[in-house]
């Protein structure tokens, strides 16, 4: 399982249906509502939060299908945070198409965005779980701090490695947590089992955003879907200009970064790179990811063998070492 086409396959046909369920839920009756979710569902993605849930159930060997509407509603608050995050980022472009804000405005999108939260929360009573509703209301609620501790940390050179990570695990890897604890809760797991696997998806989801802060200064737009130095552009102090500020001995470099954290703009991109580059903090932000994805892939030996806990292995390594 060297791709992420091969672990789909363990689960094609419960992808076809979350897809399914993902139009159908997204239908209103609200003309603009309708025009800005087929924007969106038709942006594409990996569908990677989606897919743990579905493999996850599967390795706790569940064979109903709630874990269909639960997929899809972990994908739509994965949404709803979107359409959010490039209204406060004032961004143009994700996934290489222009944003639902740039093409419909900040106002429809942020509303829209409303739309698909409380959507998620209709679904995620239709499955009848005291304890799923619990876990996601938890969720929702720590994301929405994530989102007012990454607006504090913005444009602060100061920002701390264990502040940034305390804002990795409330905007991405709280979402793979909870998705992965709640498709153990719907398909009946062991309290430990439940354990484990939320721990592999808060590890599987650290590992991952610290390689898209990688990729953001040795990234491909046409494959990531944005732009070298992004993060950098919106003053967003991610760990390798943390790692590159803290380990830089050139004094003017220290006061480029400082200053391009608190300002933004990327005029000094190159020169940035060139430090963050020289000081490895590109490595070591690799180095910390890899063992985010080993703790995963730890958390795993509590399920019992089955070709999905391979894929929920294989995804733990394709986080690492993609490029995009």
């Amino acid at each position: 399982m060297n791709t992420l086409a091969t672990v789909k396959d363990l689960v094609r046909e419960d992808l076809v249906a979350v897809d399914a369920v993902i139009r159908a839920s997204m239908k209103s009756s609200v003309a603009l509502v309708d025009q800005v979710a087929e924007h969106i569902i038709t942006g594409g993605g990996k569908r990677l939060r989606p897919l743990i849930v579905l493999l996850a159930a599967r390795a706790c060997s569940y064979r109903g299908s709630s874990h269909i509407d639960a997929a899809a509603f972990i994908e739509f608050i994965h949404t709803a945070t979107l359409l959010h995050d490039d209204v406060v980022d004032g961004s143009s472009r994700r996934r290489g198409r222009p944003t639902a804000n740039s093409v419909y405005g900040n106002q429809a999108s942020v509303l829209v965005g409303d739309f698909v939260y409380s959507r998620a929360f209709q679904m995620m009573a239709a499955i009848g779980s005291q304890r799923v509703m619990e876990i996601m209301s938890e969720a929702t609620n720590v994301i929405a701090e994530g989102e007012v501790l990454q607006l504090m940390n913005s444009g602060d050179p100061d920002t701390t490695q264990q502040r940034y990570l305390e804002v990795i695990y409330r905007k991405t890897a709280k979402l793979f947590e909870s998705g992965a604890e709640v498709a153990a809760v719907i398909a009946g797991a062991s309290p430990s089992q439940q354990r484990a696997l939320a721990d592999y998806g808060r590890h599987l989801g650290t590992a991952y955003q610290l390689i898209d802060d990688v990729l953001d200064y040795r990234s491909n737009p046409a494959e990531l879907g944005k732009n070298l130095g992004d993060d950098l552009a919106e003053g967003k102090p991610t760990l390798p200009l943390i790692q590159a500020l803290r380990k830089s001995a050139d004094a003017d470099t220290r006061a480029m970064i400082r200053d391009a954290i608190e300002n933004g703009g990327l005029d000094h991109l190159e020169r940035i790179v060139t430090a963050i580059e020289s000081t490895g903090a590109l490595e070591y932000t690799r180095a910390l990811a890899q063992d985010e994805a080993d703790q995963a892939l730890t958390a795993l030996h509590a399920l019992p063998e089955s070709p999905q806990k391979q894929g929920l292995a294989a995804l733990a390594r394709f986080a690492v070492e993609r490029s995009s």
